[in-house]
């Protein structure tokens, strides 16, 4: 299976809501029509998100949100790829955008915590507040899903196995799990590209960054 990711910065400080109802209304729910898309969700880095981060490279510290599908393998990507250039030629695309990270990653990890009751398998599909996500280095997937508030972890790497990131699913208060798994990542010591929370998107409240726009 492969998890593709996209850490995305909208440029245009005014267009969030529009890109989110272009994404949650359209963009998403085209990609569950092709065979082997089994998943697919967009987290926000709210401004209380973005104090909550512990780690931030240049290259990611602009974005927004982050995307990830998991595909049933690596045959794909043609068909995912292909709807993106139709969508595009349609100008069913959102211009006021940049992804900054972007591509497939192998998995290479999951974890459930027991007291969820589910397998790891199944963790990403169970509702929760939000995800804490570490890039770069690759961690303990064990010993984060043991963390308080948890439901469990997976983990990527690129095909080169240079560069990981591990999505660790929250169904606890996101604030309070975000403190605890910041003094986690610092104690593990690792040069970090992100590690930090982000938040889970509802459809139509979408008014995080209202009052950072000028009137």
């Amino acid at each position: 299976m492969l998890g593709f990711f996209s850490f995305t910065e909208v440029t245009d400080p005014a267009a969030h809501h529009a890109y989110n109802e272009w994404h949650q209304l359209d963009h998403l729910p085209e990609q569950f029509s092709l065979d082997g898309v089994r998943f697919g969700q967009r987290w926000v880095c709210t401004p209380r998100c973005r104090s909550g981060r512990v780690a931030v490279s240049s290259l990611l510290a602009p974005c927004h949100y982050m995307t990830l599908y998991l595909l049933r393998d690596a045959d794909v990507l043609p068909g995912f790829f292909g709807l993106a250039a139709r969508l595009g030629e349609a100008d069913r695309f959102f211009a006021a955008r940049v992804s900054h990270l972007a591509g497939p990653f192998s998995l290479t990890g999951r974890w459930a915590a027991p007291r969820v009751g589910v397998s790891a398998d199944a963790v990403p599909f169970r509702p929760a507040n939000g995800v804490y996500v570490v890039v770069g280095p690759e961690v303990d997937g064990a010993d984060l899903t043991a963390r308080a508030g948890v439901a469990g972890a997976w983990a990527f790497a690129d095909e080169e196995g240079a560069r990981h990131i591990t999505v660790a699913f929250v169904d606890g208060d996101l604030p309070a799990v975000t403190a605890g798994l910041g003094e986690w990542c610092l104690r593990a010591g690792h040069v970090m590209e992100w590690a930090g929370p982000l938040e889970r998107i509802d459809a139509y409240s979408w008014d995080w960054f209202d009052r950072l726009t000028p009137q």
